[in-house]
């Protein structure tokens, strides 16, 4: 069996990503007003639920805003994520798809002993190498133990 190829694709603001995140807050909004309509008592409740609604809002959108350009690469092994600030970068990770639409995926790079890194990768970044980076997120890492003695259909030594 081969392992996935080695890949390199550029990852970065995604609008796949930025439609999601919109229409979820939206629907939230909606929920959040249809609340506040049907009870009509206004109190801190409410308060505190529009409050809440504003502030995902505005953390949903400083964080698009920071999500920089990078360059997310396979090596066959590990995964490693480069550009944008050094101090967000990533090296030695393992990959786990969390969402997959077909042509936009949610991965958790997970590295040992930092904090997991969430990126979105869209085929229309580099539709040319999609396959390879989808094949190479769904790959098992090869592993280090030998596979051990293939099956034999033999009889046991003591048989006649």
């Amino acid at each position: 069996m081969h392992s996935a190829p080695s890949v390199t694709y550029p990852v970065g603001r995604s609008r796949g990503a930025t439609r999601i995140l919109v229409v979820l807050w939206a629907l939230g909004a909606c929920c959040a007003g249809a609340s506040c309509y049907l009870f009509d008592s206004a109190g801190w409740r409410q308060l505190l639920l529009v409050l809440s609604v504003v502030f995902a809002g505005v953390a949903a959108g400083f964080g698009l805003r920071r999500d920089g350009a990078g360059v997310l690469h396979f090596d066959g092994l590990y995964w490693s994520l480069t550009g944008g600030h050094a101090s967000r970068a990533v090296h030695a990770a393992r990959a786990f798809v969390a969402l997959d639409f077909q042509s936009l995926m949610l991965v958790r790079l997970s590295e040992p002993g930092r904090a997991r890194r969430w990126v979105w990768i869209e085929q229309r970044a580099m539709p040319e190498r999609w396959r390879d980076v989808r094949r190479a997120v769904y790959s098992r890492p090869p592993s280090a133990a030998p596979a051990g003695d293939p099956w034999r259909a033999t009889a046991p030594a003591d048989a006649p």
